[in-house]
């Protein structure tokens, strides 16, 4: 019964729009009330689930991309992008998902991806002739790369929410090679659907103009080295490199572009103000609402039923994924992530699979759940971009879900794609 109360309260309340930190809260103390234990409890765990020194790194790498989109730094490495790619069909297209590849490794965001990157694109691929259902969904799914390039987020709240026993440096090395395969796969679905609409190529500006723009974007570019090789080196944590993050991005946009007014300098701030607040309402929430779900055995419980539908596993890892993605069609990535990774995680290492390689798996799932309503933010954010309806987008996403899902199962299926650079670097 007391399961029934858990998950019945947040369906119920999820259904009629409540925000997703209430619809956990209030399902967790509802759950609580009714075993009888004192609601201190709730409050306890969601204590606890906030005060991990960790989760310090996540405002402060939003705050750093922030600082460097207001500070000039995504446009040039746009300006750099379109050097290398442009001259390819569907040259813009192609822009796009090397500059989301590029500052994947800045911002570690996909909404501040889409966000930064689609408003510098989707208006220019849309005044050359392209389509705004092509220029927003290679902007929606481009942004998803950053979720598997350091220094994601979310592989953060994984390793917190697996009880902080798996490396973050693992993790960042992890999704290296799955994220450059998933640009890569992006890139030629892009020229496939470019070549057939018969989109534009643009011009190559010159050896020298290349050589130019990739110099004025190596300030920027610079910060990618500095927080994975200063993590993977040991020399700080994922915490201590984002503050660097931040003070590098203060230093860069104020004394060497010159861009950062005071005012975009204060919009940042109060936008990581709000964005921590938010974000660790939701993890707060998230915790005490996992508790309550190892209390309750339902990890055990799952584990022992999906034995006895397969001892086979891939077509365990088969029946996870379905789960996951579509979970990720109806969760915020954050909060999903904290509920699922104690309860999906011991039945992945029950059957082999390492928890880094599945940590890679489980994001790039919820990743793709970002980009499918009813609550694609990922999506949302382009669409409003694009001016143009999410059905209208949906019509024509169909090549890049495609793709999307062939790296998913190449991911899963192959664990050396994850494996290999962190055994590289051990």
């Amino acid at each position: 019964m007391e399961l029934w109360i858990l998950f019945g309260t947040f369906t119920l309340l999820m259904l009629i729009g409540t925000p997703i930190a209430f619809c956990l809260g209030v399902s967790s103390l509802g759950t609580v009330l009714y075993m009888g234990l004192p609601p201190l409890v709730v409050f306890q765990r969601m204590n606890s689930g906030m005060s991990v020194f960790s989760m310090l790194a996540i405002p402060f790498f939003i705050y750093s991309g922030d600082l460097m989109v207001r500070g000039g730094i995504a446009g040039r490495i746009v300006a750099f992008a379109a050097t290398v790619v442009g001259h390819l069909r569907g040259g813009l297209g192609q822009v796009n998902i090397l500059t989301s590849t590029l500052f994947g490794g800045i911002s570690g965001s996909a909404v501040a991806e889409a966000a930064a990157v689609g408003s510098i694109m989707i208006p220019q691929m849309k005044a050359r002739g392209y389509g705004a259902d092509y220029a927003v969904n290679v902007t929606s799914m481009a942004a998803l790369i950053a979720l598997l390039l350091p220094p994601s987020h979310n592989m953060i709240i994984y390793s917190i929410s697996a009880g902080g026993t798996i490396s973050i440096a693992d993790l960042f090395t992890a999704g290296i090679v799955p994220g450059l395969l998933f640009a890569a796969v992006l890139m030629v679905t892009a020229y496939i659907v470019a070549r057939k609409r018969g989109y534009p190529t643009e011009p190559f500006p010159g050896m020298m103009v290349a050589l130019h723009l990739f110099a004025v974007a190596i300030p920027g570019l610079l910060l990618i080295a500095i927080i994975f090789g200063g993590v993977r080196s040991g020399i700080f944590t994922a915490t201590e490199s984002s503050c660097i993050a931040v003070i590098y991005a203060l230093l860069i946009t104020v004394f060497v572009y010159r861009q950062l007014s005071w005012k975009d300098f204060v919009h940042a701030t109060m936008g990581a103000v709000r964005t921590t607040a938010m974000v660790l309402l939701i993890i707060g929430c998230a915790a005490a609402f996992s508790w309550l779900m190892a209390f309750l055995r339902v990890p055990a419980t799952l584990v022992a039923w999906m034995q006895t539908l397969s001892e086979n596993p891939i077509m365990i890892l088969l029946l996870l994924n379905v789960l996951m993605l579509v979970l990720g069609t109806f969760m915020d990535m954050g909060p999903t992530i904290i509920i699922t990774t104690p309860i999906f995680l011991p039945i992945a290492t029950a059957y082999g699979v390492d928890p880094v390689h599945f940590g890679v798996i489980m994001i790039l799932n919820y990743g793709i759940g970002l980009n499918t309503p009813p609550v694609g933010a990922v999506q949302f954010v382009a669409c409003a971009v694009g001016k143009i309806s999410v059905w209208q987008a949906m019509r024509s996403i169909w090549p890049f879900y495609g793709a999307g899902i062939a790296v998913l199962m190449m991911v899963t299926y192959i664990p050396a794609l994850s494996l290999w650079l962190p055994g590289v670097f051990k």
